[in-house]
């Protein structure tokens, strides 16, 4: 199996063409005809995936984000991008990216982090890209300092943010792995949810959404996005029996996945 051969794979799964406009997906960096001995999956393409594939005797990384996501001048070592290329050429490994493509496909971003959230009959939300939106099912209500607490457990977050009253009640919440995205808030709006669980959220949005009744939840990007990999680990073991698949997590590393 060479490595334009699951790059063609991914791009059946993560059309190529649903990625966003500012976006570099496929293959980055390496050989595409080099056949593939293992492969690491991680979120970012960092020195420490690098060794991971070395002590896995791997020679591709597939990433979720892209380590160049525009054009390069020089590529040198005296910056931190500069040597990391350099570090994965020298080694012989190249690298796939699946970021955006991968974003807006459900199945493989928010309804995993759905389902780490024990979410039951997650759905997509009308007139919004990336983002499904669930009730919570309990037979107490449970408040959002609860709530807070059981998205930190369930996605091995370090730590969560929200500016809101930890005595509101949650009932329909609202994910989006990652960043959210502003434009989304007519349909987070209209889907009637009261709560919005994300990487990243700004302050000014947090503050907009709580005076609309809407309580926001910041878990970290890294915590909410690193809920796809086994998932893509599984997709990707089930199509390539032969190769072994190891995931590669960040420092933030979530015990229950």
């Amino acid at each position: 199996m060479k490595v334009n051969d699951i790059e063609m794979f991914l791009n059946e799964v993560f059309p190529k063409e649903n990625a966003m406009s500012y976006d570099n997906t496929g293959l980055i960096a390496g050989d595409r005809e080099k056949i593939v001995s293992a492969v690491v999956l991680s979120l970012d393409l960092t020195a420490k995936a690098i060794e991971t594939a070395k002590n896995a005797g791997a020679n591709l990384i597939i990433t979720h984000h892209p380590i160049i996501f525009s054009g390069i001048k020089t590529l040198t070592l005296d910056d931190a991008t500069g040597r990391t290329l350099a570090n994965l050429v020298k080694s012989g490994i190249s690298v796939i990216s699946c970021h955006t493509n991968l974003d807006m496909t459900n199945e493989f971003g928010n309804l995993a982090i759905a389902d780490k959230l024990e979410a039951e009959n997650p759905k997509s939300v009308e007139g919004v890209e990336c983002g499904v939106v669930y009730d919570i099912v309990t037979i107490d209500l449970m408040t959002l300092r609860e709530y807070c607490r059981f998205v930190a457990e369930k996605l091995g977050s370090s730590g969560i943010i929200t500016i809101n009253n930890p005595e509101n009640i949650v009932r329909r919440v609202f994910v989006q792995g990652g960043a959210f995205d502003e434009d989304s808030i007519p349909g987070v709006i209209k889907c009637g949810a009261d709560t919005v669980v994300s990487g990243e959220i700004k302050h000014h949005v947090c503050v907009a959404l709580e005076q609309m009744g809407i309580n926001t939840v910041i878990a970290g990007h890294s915590a909410t996005e690193q809920a796809y990999l086994p998932k893509l680990r599984q997709l990707l073991s089930e199509k390539y029996p032969g190769i072994e698949f190891t995931v590669n997590y960040n420092n933030e590393v979530p015990s229950i996945l």
